[in-house]
């Protein structure tokens, strides 16, 4: 598969798109997030709402 053909999702964190790894192959539909900053990130920004 060409790289330009994978597929993406967006960060709810940082609201930019990242595309699928190899590493996320089994659990792809199970990944939210970019990164590891992004998903440590996640758990901050819930407890700053009011």
């Amino acid at each position: 598969m060409k790289k330009e053909h994978l597929p993406t999702k967006i960060c709810p964190v940082c609201n930019r798109p990242f595309t699928w790894r190899k590493k996320w192959e089994k659990n792809w539909e199970n990944v939210k997030y970019c990164s590891k900053r992004c998903a440590s990130s996640k758990q901050k920004n819930t407890n700053d709402r009011p």
